[in-house]
């Protein structure tokens, strides 16, 4: 499908793209970019890109397609760095966790976004960072989300999508913003939340005994605290705006839960946790997928 791809970002979302395009077939040659030598030798190592550069437009030179795969507040500066040289016959892509920044990114860059960038999101993922947890397979049956703009390049897009279609993924379409306040409510705010929690026990004076007997509902709450810290602080930062009006309508049913709590009202707490319960059910009845982000 394509002769050259450049991955700028060669992580656990980035080696993984590298992996499944060679598995399936949808590419001759992968080069790779990022910030860390010894990471990229490793990814060299381990047979995830065929080669890398230390210098973005050598990396992007002769490329069908670049993938951006680095944190979003990343993105501004390879914007300026790939400016110069910016090709028609290229497909550029993403696939970072917010679109409305990536957007505005382009446009402070460009004036105005190309139409042959398409911005994608894929709905994959683990706690697990770096290019040793990538896999050919991450994609298989997980959604991902293109955010194409009216002035997106029809066949761009068609492109895009039947890459990851050929990567196994679910292609599924929305405007940016709609995309950013989903993402803002299952994905963002979680992490948050876990980061939270934990930095909260952290921070107890008997910490050692809080964490020894912590439970399994604990472990499963917060099993994406471990996640890249860099990439969310980015991601929380560049969806501020959505992250921040879903973080107070939480605050304010929390209150309502604290009052209920203190009035020893049971039956408004059944309530909320029963409409939560049944929710709950209805979402597992229609996403099996277990590794989201």
């Amino acid at each position: 499908m394509f002769n050259k791809i450049c991955i700028i970002g060669v992580g656990l979302i980035g080696g993984s793209i590298a992996r499944a395009s060679r598995k399936n077939k949808l590419c001759k040659e992968i080069i790779g970019f990022g910030r860390s030598e010894q990471h990229l030798q490793k990814a060299v190592e381990l047979g995830v890109i065929d080669g890398y550069e230390l210098s973005l437009p050598e990396a992007a030179k002769g490329a069908d397609i670049v993938v951006i795969c680095s944190p979003v507040g990343s993105y501004l500066s390879i914007f300026q760095a790939l400016k110069p040289l910016w090709s028609s016959s290229c497909l550029y892509t993403d696939a970072g966790s917010t679109k409305g920044s990536v957007i505005d990114a382009l446009a402070s860059v460009f004036n105005s976004v190309p139409s042959n960038f398409v911005p994608a999101h894929p709905i994959a993922g683990s706690e697990n960072n770096g290019v040793e947890a990538s896999c050919d397979d991450l994609f298989n049956a997980k959604r991902v989300i293109l955010t194409p703009l009216e002035i997106t390049c029809e066949k761009a897009t068609k492109s895009c999508n039947e890459w990851w279609e050929g990567m196994g993924a679910v292609v599924a379409t929305m405007t940016p913003d709609h995309h950013d306040e989903v993402f803002a409510a299952t994905s963002h705010l979680p992490h948050v939340l876990a980061f939270s929690l934990v930095e909260l026990l952290k921070n107890k004076q008997d910490e050692q005994e809080f964490f020894e007997y912590a439970a399994g509902g604990f472990k499963d709450f917060t099993r994406i605290a471990s996640s890249d810290p860099e990439m969310w602080s980015d991601i929380c930062l560049a969806n501020r705006q959505q992250l921040l009006k879903i973080m107070k309508e939480l605050q304010q049913l929390n209150e309502t839960i604290c009052e209920l709590i203190a009035n020893k009202d049971k039956q408004g707490l059944l309530d909320i946790f029963e409409s939560a319960q049944a929710a709950r059910g209805y979402y597992l009845s229609l996403k099996p997928d277990k590794n989201l982000t």
